[in-house]
C-alpha cells in the first residue's frame, strides 16, 4: 500500500501554502510526500515563507478567493500578529509525531517517516526557543501538558541516538515554556482589533465583536430554553442544568466506552446514509484509543486524507488515564455519557467530520481538497448535531437501542448541553481577549452555562488564551444555518437539506464568508 492515492502538480501559490504548513498538508490533506518534514517556525524562516506567498491569479473565481483568504490569513496570523512568537501551539504541530500511528502506509515506512521527523527536532525546538519571545504566563501554563506530552508513547524502534538528540532538544523547549509559565508576561489578551482581525481574515468576512457578542447571548438564550423545554419532558420542575448535570454523571464504565462509541457511530452511519444526508457515504470509520501523543484531546478524527490511498479513518476515543482517582476517572467519564455521547458520535463520524472528510476526497479541484477552514469544519460538524435532531435522530436512535432508559429526549439534551459549551467557548474567547472577562471569571461563566464544573470549567477557559478563535464552533453554524435559510429562499420549492448539503461540500471546507457560493449550484 502506498501513502499517496494521487500526486497532481500543485498550482505554485498552493505549494507555497504547504511549504509554509506542511502538517496541516500532511494530516489533513494527506499529503505524504510532506512526511518526515516540518516548517522553519524561526522568525526569519517564517518571513520567508511569507514572501513565497501569493503569484498570478488562478482561473477559477471561487478557488481564486478561497485561497487568496488562506493567504491573507497566514499572512496577519504569522506575518502582523506574529502568533508564532506568543503561542508554542505552533511549534508543537511541527514537532508532533501522532500522524505516523494512523495506519495510511506500511508499518516500515511510517516509522522511517517518524525517525526522520525526530531528526528534525533540534532544530525546530531551537526555532521555538528562538521565536517564542512573547510567550505569556498564562499560556505557558494552559500548554505545558501539550509540550510534554510531545515526547510520549515514542517506539522503542527509534534509533538510540536519534531518541537521545531528540529528547534532549524536547527537554529545551520544554524548560523554555516552563520559565515563561513563572516569568512571561501576565496577560494573554490579544486585544478587540487582533482578535476580530484574527478570526475574520483567513475567513474572507468582517468580524464585528460587538455583533458577535450579541449574537452569541442570543443563542444562548435560545439553547437555555430549548434545555429546559426537553428536561421539563423527564423532570418536571427540575432546574434544567441540576437535572442535566446528573444525566451526565450516567456513563459507560472505562472497559465499556469503547464499545459505546462504535454503538453511535453505527447508529449515526446507518441513519446519515437512509436519509441521505451527505453526498457520499462510503469508507470505514474504526473507533479506538487514541496514540499517546493526542490523549489530551478527549475525542476527535483522524480522517483518510484527500491525497492518501483510500485507509481507515479512526474516531479516538481517549478513556481515562490509568493514573486517575475513582473521582477523576468519573468526572473524565462524564464527557462520554449517555445523554452526551451519541451527539459526540454525530459531531465526530456522521454527517459531521467524517462525512465532511468523504465528500472533501471527491472535491472537483486541488485548492478546495488541501485548504481546510477550521471554522467551516468544526462549524459543520456542530451544525451536524442539531440538523440531525431535526431530522428525528433521536427517536431513530430509541428505537435502534431498545433501552427504556434512554429516549429521544436524552439525544435533544446531549445536543443543548454541546452547543451550550460551544456558545460559551464564543462570548469567553471575546471576553478573554478583549480584557473584559479574566480566566476566573471565564471559568465561572462555564461553571453557570454549561455542565462543566471546578477542572473541567477552568480547563475550558484556559483554553481561550491559546486557542482565541475557539467560538468557531458556534460561529460556523451560526453561519451555516443562516446560509440554509437563503438557501430555502432562493431555491423555494427545489430546496432539499441533499441539495443544499451536497452543494455546500462541493466547496471543500470552505471560508465562511464564501459559502454563499453554494448558493449558486
Amino acid at each position: 500500500m502506498s501513502a499517496q492515492s494521487h500526486v497532481s502538480p500543485l498550482p505554485p501559490r498552493l505549494r507555497a501554502i504547504a511549504d509554509l504548513t506542511p502538517g496541516a498538508a500532511r494530516d489533513g490533506a494527506g499529503m505524504h510526500e510532506y512526511d518526515g518534514r516540518a516548517a522553519d517556525l524561526s522568525p526569519e524562516g517564517v518571513r520567508a515563507g511569507l514572501d513565497r506567498l501569493g503569484g498570478d491569479p488562478l482561473d477559477d473565481p471561487y478557488d481564486e478567493a478561497h485561497l487568496t483568504a488562506v493567504e491573507n490569513g497566514l499572512r496577519y496570523e504569522l506575518g502582523e500578529l506574529e502568533d508564532h512568537r506568543s503561542n508554542p501551539l505552533h511549534h508543537v504541530g511541527e514537532m508532533d509525531l501522532a500522524s505516523y500511528e494512523r495506519a495510511y502506509a506500511p508499518e516500515a515506512e511510517r516509522d522511517a517517516a517518524r525517525v526522520a521527523h525526530l531528526r528534525l527536532w533540534p532544530g525546530l525546538a531551537g526555532n521555538a526557543v528562538a521565536a517564542l519571545d512573547r510567550l505569556s504566563a498564562p499560556v505557558a501554563r494552559a500548554l505545558l501538558g501539550s509540550v510534554r506530552g510531545l515526547a510520549e508513547g515514542l517506539p522503542d524502534r527509534v534509533p538510540e541516538d536519534v531518541r537521545r538528540d531528540a529528547l534532549a532538544a524536547h527537554a529545551r523547549l520544554l524548560a523554555h515554556v516552563e520559565h515563561a509559565a513563572e516569568h512571561g508576561p501576565a496577560s494573554a489578551a490579544l486585544g478587540a482589533e487582533a482578535l476580530s482581525r484574527l478570526m475574520g481574515t483567513g475567513e474572507a468576512m468582517e468580524v464585528d465583536l460587538d455583533a458577535l457578542t450579541a449574537r452569541a447571548d442570543a443563542e444562548r438564550d435560545r439553547l437555555r430554553a430549548a434545555l429546559a423545554e426537553a428536561t421539563g419532558r423527564l423532570a418536571p420542575g427540575r432546574d434544567p442544568m441540576e437535572f442535566s448535570r446528573e444525566l451526565t454523571r450516567r456513563h459507560p464504565d472505562p472497559d465499556g466506552v469503547l464499545e459505546a462509541a462504535r454503538t453511535w457511530t453505527r447508529i449515526a452511519l446507518d441513519f446519515t446514509a437512509e436519509r441521505g444526508l451527505v453526498p457520499y457515504d462510503d469508507g470505514e470509520c474504526r473507533v479506538d484509543v487514541p496514540p499517546p501523543s493526542l490523549r489530551w484531546a478527549t475525542a476527535m478524527m483522524a480522517w483518510s486524507g484527500p491525497w492518501e490511498a483510500d485507509t481507515p479513518s479512526f474516531y479516538y476515543i481517549t478513556p481515562p488515564d490509568a493514573g486517575l482517582s475513582e473521582r477523576e476517572a468519573a468526572e473524565w467519564l462524564e464527557q462520554f455519557s449517555h445523554t452526551t455521547l451519541p451527539a459526540v458520535s454525530v459531531h465526530e463520524v456522521a454527517p459531521g467530520h467524517f462525512s465532511h472528510s468523504r465528500a472533501l476526497r471527491q472535491a472537483p479541484t486541488p485548492v478546495r481538497r488541501a485548504l481546510h477552514s477550521m471554522t467551516f469544519a468544526e462549524g459543520w460538524a456542530h451544525y451536524a448535531e442539531e440538523m440531525c435532531l431535526e431530522e428525528g435522530f433521536g427517536a431513530y436512535a430509541a428505537e435502534r437501542l431498545g433501552d427504556p432508559d434512554w429516549t429521544a429526549d436524552h439525544y435533544e439534551i446531549g445536543v443543548w448541553l454541546e452547543a451550550l459549551i460551544r456558545v460559551t467557548r464564543l462570548s469567553v474567547a471575546i471576553g478573554v481577549h478583549t480584557g473584559t472577562m479574566t480566566v476566573e471569571e471565564a471559568a465561572a461563566r462555564f461553571s453557570e452555562d454549561t455542565p462543566l464544573q471546578g477542572p473541567a470549567a477552568l480547563s475550558e477557559a484556559r483554553r481561550a488564551t491559546f486557542d482565541p478563535t475557539y467560538g468557531r464552533y458556534t460561529l460556523g453554524k451560526l453561519e451555516i444555518l443562516a446560509l440554509r435559510e437563503r438557501a430555502r429562499e432562493r431555491w423555494g420549492s427545489g430546496f432539499s437539506l441533499a441539495r443544499f448539503h451536497a452543494a455546500l461540500l462541493r466547496l471543500g471546507s470552505p471560508p465562511l464568508g464564501l459559502i454563499d457560493a453554494a448558493l449558486e449550484a
